[in-house]
Parts: C-alpha cells; structure tokens; sequence
C-alpha cells in the first residue's frame, strides 16, 4: 500500500550516533589514529591552560575540527561551525552529544594564538608521523623534495610602495588605485595587508602573485608526508629545503638518497648532499656540469627509481590544493600559514595511511 507523509514528528527519538556511521567508514581509521595521538600529547594540551577559570573549548576538538574542514573541502571555519549544527557524521568525529550546541567560529581565531605558541600543529603532525612509523610505514632512507607556491590571503592592488605617495586614483569614480606605468617589485613594494607575502611567478609566462613558499619531505615507501615548510617565496628551492634535511639528521633519521627535480640541481646543493653522504637522485640540466651529479649516479637503477618515485610528491601538493584547501591560505602571516601547513598535511597522512590500509586488505 502506498506510504503516508506525517508532518507529526515524535515528541522523542533514541539513538546511537555510533550505530549509523558505518563499520568501513574511512573516519572511523582516521578517528582512532588521530585520538592516539591527540591522547598522547595531552601534558602538552595541559601546559596551555590555567588550572582556573571557565572551561573553554577542548583544543583536541579544535584540532580535529581543522581535520574535517581539510578533509571535506569546508572552505571556511564559519561554515564548518554551521554544518556543526546539522551534520551528525561531523558530531561523532568531535565526540559531541546530539544536544550540544555547535560552537562559535571564533573560537579558531581566539585559540589560533596559544596554539602557536605552544607549537602543537607540528607536534601533532610529527605525532602523525611517527605513528606510521612505528607501524614500519616509512623508509628511513630514500625521500623526495619539491616545492610549491601558495598564494598569500592579499590581493595585489595592495602591493603599495614602501615609502613615497600613495597612488594615484583611477578616476573612475570607483575609488581604485591606478598603477599604470609603475614597477612594482618586493625590493620597492610590500603588500599593506600581508607585508611576509612576496611577489613571485611559478614559471616564465605566468602571472606572477602574492604568495609563500612550501617545501615538502616525502618517504619513498608509502608517499607520506614527513616534513614541511612555510618560507619566503623568494628563497631558493636549494635554500629553502636545507632546514628539513637538517631536522631528519638532529633526529638521527639518516637520508640514503634524496628524489628532486631540475630546480634542485645546484652545485652547492649537491656538494652539501654529498658531504652528507646522500646520494643526490636529482634531475640533471643538460650541458651543466656538477661534480657529484653525473653519469657515475645516473647509470644506478635506484636513480631511475627514484625519478620515477619523485613524481608522487605532486600528489600531496595536489590534494592539499585541491581538497585540502591550500591553493590559497585563509590566513596572514607566515606562521599562520605554517600552521595551517601542519594540520593540512596530517589530513593528507591519515587519509593516506587509510587508503594503504584498504588497500592492503
């Protein structure tokens, strides 16, 4: 018989948001491995609050919030906190009761500061990955580098000059600048919105934007994401990725090889590879010569290993772009941005280590 729509609703209504997530749910992998580490710098989370006062936000929640927005593509932590109120699958990852009320979108922004400070982002991403490894996830000696430019939350009629007049208007009643005839160059000019933003073009022909560097450390093994980096998009790709080599050999984590593209072969890069005893697997620039990066590397299996394996490190800066919503950061600032870079790329990992785990049967 035919069914009947009833605008009645029941005056109650029993049950389990645990029982409607299904079992092969790809959260519920994400969920557990993320509450392991979040259960396991808890000290830390103690150290950022005083023992008095009024009870705020857990910071767990807030991190794992900043999963969920990487992870469904929410384009901002306003709408995030509005789907909050609606969104059940949303509810169970936070561990929040179907009565509770969704909190306040400023709650990021009021926390942002303290989570900074105590450097949690990157404690829960190293937290990430020193999960996988210890599951034997990851390789201890052959990595790739590459970087990216992610352009900066400042539009570029803000790029003013340092010093001088302001601009002159345009004259069209609209009450725009007009740079017409003016060089503009981050030597004469900064951005009045995000003065760390640079100017800089990903390549001959583009259009050149306010942006920020990153610079990433990937694991040949799985394709995880071991390091990462927010620096001035004016630094070097050579420059720029040193500090991450130098984090791995402070965690006694020695490098056998290192996958990179044509922008990492540099004289000096490949003289201070080979100074620490890391085969420099990079992409070769025809007619120039360096010592270290010649025929006596290239003619090895594992540098064409290598070469081939160096293009998954794409895939991560393609996700967090893409999916991830790091095309362009949301916020000002370095290390904010930093920040952002952490939690996006810890998304990245536990999806990633789903994904293998599926995989794998």
């Amino acid at each position: 018989m035919r069914g009947h729509v009833d605008p009645q609703s029941s005056l109650f209504s029993y049950f389990s948001i645990e029982e409607r997530i299904p079992a092969e749910h790809p959260l519920r992998a994400i969920k557990a491995r993320a509450d392991a580490v979040l259960a396991s710098i808890s000290p830390a989370f103690a150290a950022m609050y005083a023992d008095d006062g009024r009870p705020s936000i857990a910071p767990e929640r807030l991190l794992k919030a900043s999963l969920l927005i990487a992870l469904y593509s929410v384009r901002s932590e306003r709408l995030f906190c509005e789907q909050l109120g609606y969104n059940m699958l949303f509810r169970w990852f936070l561990d929040r009761d179907l009565e509770a009320r969704a909190f306040d979108h400023s709650t990021f922004s009021l926390n942002r500061s303290r989570l900074i400070a105590h450097d949690i982002a990157r404690t829960f991403f190293a937290g990430i990955v020193e999960q996988a490894r210890a599951k034997r996830l990851l390789s201890d000696e052959h990595f790739t580098v590459d970087g990216t430019l992610i352009e900066a939350w400042a539009s570029f009629k803000s790029f003013r000059r340092k010093d001088g007049p302001p601009p002159r208007s345009g004259g069209d009643g609209t009450g725009m600048a007009d740079f017409r005839g003016e060089k503009r160059t981050n030597a004469t000019h900064e951005s009045t919105t995000d003065p760390e933003a640079k100017l800089m073009r990903k390549g001959n022909g583009q259009p050149a934007k306010l942006s920020y560097g990153a610079h990433a450390l990937m694991e040949n093994r799985s394709g995880l994401l071991v390091d990462i980096a927010i620096t001035d998009a004016t630094l070097s790709e050579p420059r720029a990725v040193t500090p991450l080599l130098d984090r791995r050999r402070r965690a006694r984590q020695g490098l056998r090889t290192l996958g990179a593209d044509k922008g990492y072969h540099n004289k000096a890069f490949v003289g201070l590879l080979r100074q620490r005893r890391i085969a420099p697997h990079i992409a070769r620039i025809e007619n120039r010569a360096t010592p270290g990066l010649d025929a006596r590397t290239t003619r090895h299996p594992g540098y064409a290993v290598s070469q081939r394996k160096r293009k998954r490190i794409e895939e991560i800066f393609g996700w967090m772009k893409t999916v991830g919503g790091f095309r362009k950061t949301r916020f000002i600032g370095q290390t904010k941005t930093q920040l952002a870079a952490y939690l996006v790329g810890a998304a990245y990992n536990l999806l990633r280590r789903a994904r293998l785990q599926t995989a794998a049967g």
